[in-house]
């Protein structure tokens, strides 16, 4: 009896929650060994993971801008098709469906898995074997969850992100109390400039903003947003203050109890930390770290299903991915499309080869989209924007991420080729394919009945229908 669209049930407490669900999880559990192999020192990898703080805050108040200049949801993807056009708009979408989202979704999994298993097995490490299954079991969980309400994956997010939040405080106090006693001998001789290696900095930014990624979350649920042009703006700003400062303080800590060689020898460090520093806590904090993976999996499958969402709608994607259950009000087909992508690379994948594999592509249609807010500005001098930043932030932060990722193939040729692969390989996708069929919307333009028939034959199974009205 109801219109079937998808409501506008994200409030600014929820987008907050999203933003710090999405940002504080694996990352800052798994990159601290990343950011220091790869920086070399302490010091530098201090100012590394500052530098990236910098960056992201940068990169978030531009897609705050573009938030509020396109009302369609889609995040980086709707940003380059409205600003640069469909080519590099496909490009991104098919890079983001075969490299970057299933890895990205299979390291927050493994280290969800990991940190679960760890006070079973501690001190020895947890079977590989044991760690993916629980890794798929935990991503399967938030997939039913997403494909069943958006308002309970919203609720649990708020959840999850003050439990993120309490697994900060856990690991921050203890190493503040110890730097207050004198404890700075892990500090001496923090700058040592005969360990930075300058080619393998990209790398360690890659694991920096790896940490910091999720800044640009709300931009993927921008029609579902309650006022989007106030909140988008004060949930990022915030938001991303909070975790600046949660991760500078958190890696004081690390450094405090740990020291470097330890860092880099461990396979957890939070656990390595707690083992350390809270003996009496060794079984809670890994599973407070666990429990913020899954709500960064949560954030990821909520968001990423509304990319696949926007693309059907705009004719880049199989119009079955348009359409939305009929009692749920989920974007039902795109939430579920995921699952064997993400099965296999946590089968098969390690943690710092995926990151170095997805982040080049991630961060080359990052610089993208932002080089795109200078390109609408041009177009359209006229159109009133009720956020608008510098523009010196939306220029510096498009040459930087362009910068690091061409540096990138002096650091790591063979993950950065596959990735440049991956990209190009949509070239001829797009134009046998996409480019003949986006005025007919019709995916399979040389079979169209078998087409129509095989969609059809979907909604039924999956009870969902295109939606009726749009609100953008």
């Amino acid at each position: 009896d109801e219109a079937v669209f998808l409501r506008k049930k994200i409030t600014l407490l929820r987008a907050f929650s999203l933003l710090i669900g999405s940002m504080v999880g694996s990352g800052i559990f798994i990159s601290p060994k990343g950011v220091l192999k790869n920086s070399g020192s302490v010091g530098f990898s201090l100012v590394v993971w500052f530098a990236c703080g910098l960056l992201s805050m940068s990169g978030a108040l531009c897609y705050a801008e573009l938030g509020t200049r396109i009302t369609k949801s889609g995040g980086h993807y709707i940003y380059i098709l409205e600003t640069l056009g469909p080519l590099p708009s496909f490009l991104f979408l098919w890079a983001e469906f075969f490299a970057i989202r299933p890895a990205n979704s299979a390291v927050v999994s493994l280290a969800f898995g990991r940190y679960m298993l760890e006070p079973f097995f501690a001190p020895c490490a947890a079977p590989v074997p044991a760690v993916k299954l629980v890794s798929l079991l935990g991503y399967y969980m938030v997939l039913t969850l997403n494909s069943w309400s958006v308002t309970w994956s919203a609720r649990l997010q708020m959840a999850l992100s003050l439990v993120k939040l309490l697994a900060l405080a856990l690991i921050i106090v203890p190493g503040m109390m110890l730097l207050a006693q004198g404890h700075t001998e892990n500090f001496q001789d923090a700058f040592d400039r005969q360990s930075l290696v300058l080619d393998k900095l990209p790398l360690a930014f890659y694991a920096g903003m790896f940490a910091y990624s999720g800044w640009f979350q709300t931009s993927f649920v921008r029609e579902e947003l309650v006022r989007p042009e106030r909140n988008i703006p004060l949930a990022v700003i915030v938001s991303v203050i909070t975790v600046i400062v949660g991760y500078m303080l958190t890696n004081v800590s690390y450094y405090t109890v740990l020291g470097r060689q330890d860092v880099l020898a461990s396979p957890a460090v939070a656990v390595s930390f707690v083992q350390r520093a809270f003996k009496s806590l060794i079984s809670v904090v890994p599973v407070l770290v666990a429990l913020s993976c899954f709500g960064t999996m949560n954030g990821g499958i909520l968001t990423f299903s509304r990319t696949l969402f926007v693309a059907s709608r705009e004719g880049q994607w199989p119009p079955l991915f348009s359409m939305i259950h009929i009692r749920r009000h989920t974007p039902l087909p795109s939430v579920m499309l995921m699952f064997p992508l993400v099965t296999a690379m946590v089968c098969v994948g390690d943690i710092y080869h995926l990151l170095n594999f997805f982040s080049f592509s991630r961060w080359l249609f990052i610089g993208l989209a932002t080089l795109g807010l200078i390109v609408h500005r041009h177009r359209h001098p006229e159109l009133h924007s009720p956020f608008k930043v510098p523009l010196f932030v939306p220029v510096s932060f498009t040459i930087i991420c362009l910068f690091t990722v061409a540096m990138s193939f002096y650091s790591d040729p063979v993950s950065i080729s596959i990735g440049c692969m991956v990209v190009l390989s949509g070239f001829p996708v797009y134009y046998l394919i996409i480019h003949r069929q986006m005025s007919s919307l019709n995916f399979l333009p040389f079979f169209p009945p078998l087409s129509d028939y095989l969609t059809h034959k979907l909604q039924l199974l999956l009870e969902v229908v295109p939606q009726e009205i749009k609100t953008y």
